[in-house]
């Protein structure tokens, strides 16, 4: 499958954090606009601070740079210019997390966040033919309790949110920490993910499955560690939402040649190809794919497994995922089937 046919196919991107596509040019601009200081005395040194070692050094930033975001035009600012570059690679479904307490707790209200994001997804449906569903994030470095008050607040907004997600700060924070509140949101009516085996042990990814009843792993990566963890995840096609490059450049694994996506798809788990933080690690959905595509010698057969487990993977309606799922198909050269 060659390059323009990955950057043309249509696509579904399943594990994004719309906080994670804050671009240094438009947190820049954005610090400029609200008055805010960085500490960064240049879009240069802004640019450089996307340097990090691990997973705490990238959140560390990430943190730094949500300070920016403060009124309904910043969040429909930075959400539309995702939308745009994910038109501009033909994603054409997209199911984006976002993080309220990041911003409560700064004070920021939570109908400012979501109307915001809102607004944005709305245009881009209009605009953009893009679909797209929205999952709020808890925090898990931060209490269950804390997680409480921000499902209250979600419980408003049901008609906009579809799902409950877990991330942030992995280790010595197991999805356990947050049985009750997914307990609550399972019975309000959202779906459940959450994020565990990145950094994480292949412990917390069977917390996430058995104690959260989440429909899908974010990461997971080191299920391997588990061959009963394995053979589960294989019979059941539970979906990992893998993020290649955040892998690499957050040192879960040291090069992309040595990722192991491949030996997941080869043990026929449903895993699907995804940006995580994109402004932060390198790029975006169609960078991922020409990554893994070329370091791991991918043939066109699995590239197209991928592709196809996005659809599988997403919480689009049956007959959604069909019409989808045709448009790829009629771009695939016919030796593929």
């Amino acid at each position: 499958m060659n390059n323009n046919l990955i950057q043309e196919i249509p696509k579904t991107e399943l594990h994004l954090h719309i906080e994670g596509t804050l671009e240094p040019e438009l947190m820049f601009s954005l610090a400029q606009r609200n008055h805010i200081k960085l500490p960064f005395a240049s879009l240069e040194k802004t640019k450089e601070a996307y340097n990090f070692s691990n997973l705490q050094s990238f959140l560390d930033v990430y943190y730094q740079g949500a300070n920016v975001l403060i009124n309904e035009q910043d969040f429909f600012d930075l959400t539309f210019a995702y939308l745009q570059k994910a038109a501009s690679q033909n994603i054409v479904h997209t199911e984006i997390f976002f993080d309220p307490q990041t911003h409560t707790d700064r004070g920021i209200p939570f109908a400012t966040i979501i109307n915001g994001i809102n607004q944005a997804l709305i245009k881009a449906k209009e605009e953009l033919n893009i679909s797209s569903y929205l999952i709020l994030c808890f925090l898990r470095h931060l209490s269950e309790e804390s997680a409480f008050q921000t499902l209250e607040e979600a419980l408003k907004y049901q008609d906009q949110i579809i799902g409950i997600g877990l991330d942030s700060s992995e280790l010595g924070h197991p999805p356990s920490k947050f049985k009750n509140v997914f307990k609550k949101a399972k019975e309000a009516g959202f779906l459940t993910v959450a994020h565990a085996g990145e950094e994480g042990p292949p412990e917390y990814i069977w917390e996430a499955i058995n104690i959260l009843g989440v429909s899908r792993i974010d990461h997971g990566v080191r299920c391997l560690e588990d061959q009963k963890l394995i053979d589960y995840l294989r019979e059941t096609q539970i979906p990992l939402t893998v993020c290649p490059l955040s892998n690499v450049k957050l040192k879960v694994f040291n090069s992309i040649q040595e990722h192991n996506l491949k030996k997941l798809l080869d043990l026929g788990l449903c895993v699907t190809v995804n940006s995580d933080d994109p402004a932060y690690f390198g790029g975006y959905l169609v960078e991922n794919f020409l990554a893994i595509k070329d370091g791991l010698n991918l043939t066109d057969s699995e590239v197209k497994k991928l592709v196809e487990n996005g659809f599988k993977a997403s919480f689009l309606p049956e007959e959604l995922k069909l019409v989808n799922f045709f448009r790829f198909t009629q771009l695939l050269t016919p030796q593929l089937f």
